[in-house]
């Protein structure tokens, strides 16, 4: 090889190795110190909590450090409406919450509601994370917002402080804190109980003082909210499954680079797996724990059939709501995912 070829070969690779050199650097350019805020009205112990505590490592890590998430846990910069409000306005980065109250600005959200929709959490997360739950979370673009997944909250189970619930004739009367969303308060009162919306930050205090008997939620919310300190029965339901989709400011979005926008869904991608693993890990282990202090009771499964029975006239109204092009694409893929059964 010549002297000429040799210098040709080692300039082409120190070109190589400066290009190798200055491709990260080109991208660490790209992402911008920023300190960026994540507000929820559940515990920070709570899967969800821990779920974003791991987004936030995430994010940190794939930043380098640049990219700063803080967590506002126990409703400490205002309700899950307030918190919709400010990510639509760009004055919060994230937030999450439950699909029931997206449907404030999406009705179609309240397909997620539907009682006795889900026979299982993975259905769930297959319509979540399938065709419908992306088109629906690229719809809210259109509100300000960006969807990075649709978290697990768990299936919803009863807790009152007068009586157990083994038969729908058991609600009664009762008066129940529910989400303040229209398919909650017409499940409710199809079966005869007094439903009440109310904030999540003000249930325990409500239920406290008595100005509610009971409210329904998640085994693993149930736990963390410490409501077996004001309730005595804990009646498991397992009536609607809710999703918690994790909200982005659609402002803070339009203001990164296409290398943090990447970062960030992966980030989010990272966290929901994480996040949905802990929350069925935590579902047994909570109902555990509160049948320490709690009297907790099964619903068998006739009586299960009985209460999905009196509320089909409700699914069957809001399913003309949310249109039937939906409920057919929802039906024909949980078909798929049943394997046709």
């Amino acid at each position: 090889m010549t002297t000429s070829t040799l210098r040709r070969a080692a300039l082409a690779t120190i070109g190589a190795l400066a290009f190798a050199c200055a491709a990260p650097s080109a991208l660490a350019q790209d992402i911008k110190e920023r300190n960026l805020k994540f507000a929820f009205s559940l515990a920070k112990d709570h899967p969800l909590g821990q779920g974003a505590q791991k987004f936030a490592d995430l994010v940190a890590q794939k930043s380098g450090g640049k990219i700063k998430v803080t967590l506002f846990a126990n409703a400490v910069l205002g309700s899950d409406t307030q918190n919709l409000s400010a990510v639509r306005g760009g004055t919060l980065d994230f937030a999450s919450m439950a699909t029931g109250l997206l449907a404030g600005i999406d009705k179609q959200f309240m397909v997620f509601d539907f009682p006795f929709l889900f026979d299982s959490p993975q259905e769930a997360y297959g319509l979540a994370d399938g065709p419908l739950g992306t088109k629906l979370q690229a719809g809210l673009a259109a509100h300000g917002i960006v969807g990075l997944g649709i978290w697990d909250l768990g299936f919803r189970n009863m807790t009152n402080s007068k009586r157990p619930i083994a038969r729908h004739e058991d609600l009664q009367g009762l008066k129940l804190r529910v989400i303040a969303s229209p398919i909650y308060l017409d499940m409710f009162n199809t079966l005869g109980a007094n439903p009440v919306p109310m904030t999540f930050g003000e249930v325990y205090g409500a239920l406290e003082s008595k100005a509610i008997d009971g409210q329904d939620n998640p085994v693993g919310v149930i736990e963390s909210a410490k409501f077996a300190e004001v309730q005595k029965y804990l009646s498991l339901t397992r009536h609607v499954y809710t999703g918690m989709p994790v909200l982005m400011s659609k402002k803070t979005w339009d203001g990164m680079s296409e290398a943090e926008r990447k970062l960030i869904t992966d980030a989010a991608n990272e966290a929901k797996q994480e996040e949905r693993r802990i929350a069925q890990a935590k579902e047994a282990e909570s109902i555990t724990n509160l049948r320490k202090t709690m009297q907790v009771n099964e619903v068998a499964p006739a009586e299960l059939a009985r209460l999905r029975q009196k509320v089909q006239p409700v699914v069957d109204k809001f399913a003309k709501e949310v249109g039937e092009p939906l409920m057919t694409q929802v039906n024909a893929e949980l078909a798929r995912m049943r394997g046709g059964k």
